[in-house]
């Protein structure tokens, strides 16, 4: 039953991924899209998804939506309005570093998402992830601080926290 509900959900995010991205339900994209879907699921299920009842918990979804929702809509925003100031500003006022912060969570997905985030959002970078410490070296457009707990909570402590409802 694992084997068979991880495939079903693989091919659920693949062929959801790909309506999306073709952005049309003709006929001929459906039946490609649940071709290719198929085989997706079925080559990549045990590599995609380690516990299948996990992912199907609706309180994690909802986490997903509240995250994207607050990501998108806030901190990509303030994080782009920094960088436009910086780079409008007459004196371009940076004082770039590379900080380490360290990271709570357990699984790759959760690193990942947060690596991402980071990555993702104007002005910090991810340049270098040491697992077996648990650090982020992050580059920084202006780092307000070089103390890793302080560069934590100012750069992704709210990415963190719901990497960690996510995916943990």
């Amino acid at each position: 039953m694992s084997r068979v509900l991880r495939g079903f959900l693989v091919f659920l995010l693949a062929f959801t991924v790909y309506i999306v991205y073709t952005g049309s339900t003709s006929g001929y994209d459906v039946v490609t899209g649940v071709v290719v879907s198929a085989i997706i699921g079925t080559l990549f299920s045990k590599i995609v998804i380690e516990k299948p009842l996990k992912t199907l918990n609706p309180k994690r979804w909802l986490y997903l939506v509240i995250y994207a929702v607050i990501y998108f809509t806030y901190f990509e925003t303030k994080a782009h309005v920094d960088v436009i100031k910086r780079i409008l500003h007459p004196k371009t006022p940076v004082n770039p570093a590379i900080v380490e912060a360290p990271y709570t969570v357990e699984s790759d997905y959760a690193i990942t998402t947060i690596a991402n985030s980071i990555t993702n959002t104007p002005g910090t970078v991810v340049v270098d992830i040491d697992t077996s410490k648990k650090t982020f070296y992050i580059h920084w457009i202006n780092a307000k601080t070089l103390d890793p707990l302080e560069a934590k909570r100012e750069i992704f402590e709210t990415f963190e926290k719901y990497a960690r409802r996510i995916f943990d």
